[in-house]
């Protein structure tokens, strides 16, 4: 129940809905099966919220774990005190609790337990006590002399080393210190003598220092990539009145005492040596932490949105794969993603075979009644958008777009590709990839690591475990938001499905395959593997489209089937019927019965009730749809067409801290700053909006956009 109150008060959630979530995590349910089915129990949490709540209880269930080992540890040694074991008990964050455990930690010899070692422990409490009597320091270290110590100045020196490691290791002395640094300390860069920055890429930061509360995490990466190509070097300033006053407040030399020199001494040293290098490796170690952790929140923002686009269903697509010395990769895929044709063409350096390239595009477009061309943003896109243009204008009512190909490589190369492109060229399948991602972007962009899709800042210096799985977490999340098609998912995609990993995904997929397609969801318990917790979990999210049950369909659980029924039975309508005629009888019923009492009517929650009757009504619906549709070109727009003032549509292909870039239609996207966008407004990777160009920079390819609103 504890961890439930923090977690509530944490994430500002009810304690109620906390405990819920947690019992259905421990059963074994999964996060989007909690989040759509189980809404009664939950409080209605979506699956971001239950996201933030199984980190928080994971880190929290780490902490008390942490916190069971140091109370064993210091219990073994017979050093737990009543009062020690209470401010354990009571510390709430890993770092309080490391802070306590620092004096009984094990540690290698140092030359504070070397100087115990010899004895001079009961000097060093001498200098911690500031004893007013017992005559010079010297004369009181003469009864500390043995054959191991054998002058004054070793005894006192070894006395100060216990002072400073006592004073280091104090968990006040430490938790002070740390909160001043982040207070009033900064962190200074500078750049090294030794090594090159030829390219000039951290010259920001060369002579550059800010307080730490106002480092912003781009800030925070940069530097610290810096650091690690010997480019920068990086440290941590604490004013010496702010560590000093913390050390000061646990340790006060008394002016009357004949140690209180020895005493200055020893915190000095312990300040220099062993406290400021401990609380810079914590305080940066946070930095770093937070920064990594934005970084990855905004990866993981835009995957989201990219993965959300909608669909341009319908289409047979010429995809184009750009390149100059090896050629343009060109495919064509039917609107099932079938590829029909595949080859080379070469319109740029060195070969020029423009007027060959084109013809060949024409005469395959016109072949296979090719409706649009996806071009691939990378090197030659722009050069080659012209080629597609004047394919265009000899083909009537074909289209082209320019197209994210971020990951097409890696899936090209991979074991995936191979199996469904049997034969081809690795060359060639990123000509098919940036074909199919326009035609469901979800079914394809699952076949990438979601690390290669490159939508993000410095996602190659974060935390990569912690990347990854937030990113799956984010494919997981859109995936079964969306639901896929039972019958002609790839097991890439099943394999995001609640409950469904790799093998059941080929075990579904292998069952579909050896026995044709599923007729209704019950077939799954067919699927070798598949029990009943994963048949729960899975089932629905996996739709069965023109099969003997219409709610198959649907996101409406077959748990819910009886339900539905009953409903469907009060209303006197049948599933599959008309949804304008559907519509209105449950409308009119919902006019006779209000939902609180039609649900408990039917024995079940409102928020469940709510949802099978938005089914109901827009049965199979794929919620992308309500996304703006990506931009279709016919002509080219060059940097020499610009004019300040002009104003154009366009689509954000990635949102960072500073501001978001936006693809206008010319070979470099323009920037939005952020002070120039719209207060209330929250960009999102695929949103068409609408800008000004403020200025244009040709010579360093850089526009400047503002002016924004949403696009109608």
């Amino acid at each position: 129940m504890q961890t439930a109150q923090s977690i509530s008060q944490a994430l500002g959630i009810r304690q109620e809905s906390v405990a819920s979530a947690i019992a259905l995590l421990d059963e074994g349910n999964t996060l989007p099966f909690i989040a759509r089915y189980r809404k009664e129990a939950t409080g209605g949490l979506d699956d971001e919220q239950l996201r933030d709540l199984q980190n928080l209880l994971t880190r929290l269930r780490a902490l008390e774990e942490r916190r069971q080992t140091i109370l064993n540890s210091i219990r073994e040694q017979k050093k737990l005190t009543p009062e020690l074991e209470a401010h354990i008990q009571a510390a709430d964050t890993m770092t309080a609790l490391e802070d306590l455990y620092q004096p009984y930690k094990p540690k290698r010899r140092t030359r504070a337990s070397i100087a115990r070692e010899k004895g001079l422990g009961p000097l060093a409490d001498l200098l911690l006590g500031q004893a007013h009597g017992g005559g010079a320091p010297e004369h009181q270290a003469r009864a500390f002399l043995s054959a191991e110590v054998t002058s004054v100045e070793e005894a006192l020196g070894g006395a100060r080393d216990i002072v400073a490691e006592t004073i280091s290791d104090h968990a006040e002395v430490r938790r002070l210190t740390r909160e001043k640094a982040f207070q009033h300390g900064s962190l200074r860069s500078e750049k090294t003598a030794d090594d090159e920055d030829p390219r000039r890429v951290y010259e920001l930061y060369y002579e550059y220092e800010q307080l730490v509360d106002r480092l912003r995490p781009h800030q925070i990466l940069a530097m610290e990539r810096g650091e690690r190509e010997k480019v920068l070097r990086l440290k941590l300033v604490v004013p010496d009145r702010d560590w000093l006053s913390a050390i000061q407040s646990v340790f006060r030399p008394d002016p009357r005492s004949p140690l209180a020199g020895e005493l200055q001494i020893a915190i000095v040293d312990a300040a220099a040596r062993l406290l400021l290098p401990a609380i810079e490796r914590d305080v940066r170690r946070e930095l770093t932490e937070k920064a990594e952790a934005h970084a990855i929140a905004v990866f993981a923002t835009n995957l989201r949105a990219l993965l959300s686009q909608p669909p341009l269903p319908g289409h047979t697509i010429l995809g184009l794969d750009p390149g100059f010395r090896t050629g343009c990769k060109a495919a064509i895929v039917d609107p099932t993603g079938r590829v029909l044709w595949s080859g080379t063409i070469y319109p740029h350096e060195p070969q020029k075979k423009w007027d060959a390239a084109r013809n060949t595009l024409v005469e395959m477009a016109q072949k296979f009644h090719v409706t649009l061309i996806s071009i691939g943003n990378g090197t030659a896109s722009r050069e080659t958008e012209k080629l597609a243009a004047e394919v265009v204008q000899a083909v009537p009512g074909m289209k082209y777009l320019i197209t994210n190909e971020a990951g097409a490589s890696v899936y090209s190369a991979s074991d995936l590709a191979r199996g469904e492109l049997p034969g081809m060229d690795v060359s060639l399948r990123g000509a098919v990839s940036i074909a199919r991602r326009v035609q469901d972007p979800l079914a394809e962009l699952v076949k990438i690591d979601p690390k290669s899709i490159g939508v993000g800042m410095y996602q190659h210096d974060v935390d990569q475990k912690n990347l990854s799985s937030a990113l799956t977490g984010v494919v997981e999340s859109v995936v079964n938001y969306v639901g896929v098609d039972l019958n002609t998912a790839s097991p890439a995609l099943l394999t995001y499905i609640a409950g469904i990993g790799p093998k059941l995904a080929h075990n579904m997929v292998e069952h579909r395959d050896q026995n044709g397609p599923f007729a209704s969801r019950q077939d799954l318990r067919k699927v070798s593997g598949l029990g009943p917790k994963a048949f729960e979990q899975c089932a629905g999210f996996l739709r069965i489209r023109d099969g003997a049950q219409p709610l198959d369909a649907t996101h409406i659980h077959p748990e819910s089937y009886a339900v539905t029924d009953s409903l469907l039975q009060m209303a006197g309508v049948q599933a599959g019927q008309s949804t304008d005629s559907l519509r209105e009888q449950l409308d009119l019923l919902l006019a006779k019965q209000p939902e609180e009492k039609l649900a408990a009517s039917l024995g079940c929650g409102v928020p469940t009730l709510k949802d099978i009757l938005e089914q109901l009504v827009r049965p199979g619906r794929d919620p992308r749809h309500d996304l703006p549709a990506a931009i279709l070109r016919s002509d080219v727009l060059n940097m020499e067409d610009l004019k300040v003032g002009m104003r154009l549509k366009g689509t954000v292909r990635n949102v960072v801290d500073f501001g978001a870039f936006v693809d206008i239609g010319v070979k470099q996207d323009g920037l939005l700053h952020r002070s120039r966008i719209a207060q209330r407004v929250h960009l999102s990777v695929g949103d068409v909006i609408e800008v000004e160009i403020l200025s244009i920079e040709s010579e360093r390819g850089r526009i400047s956009l503002g002016w924004i609103t949403q696009a109608s």
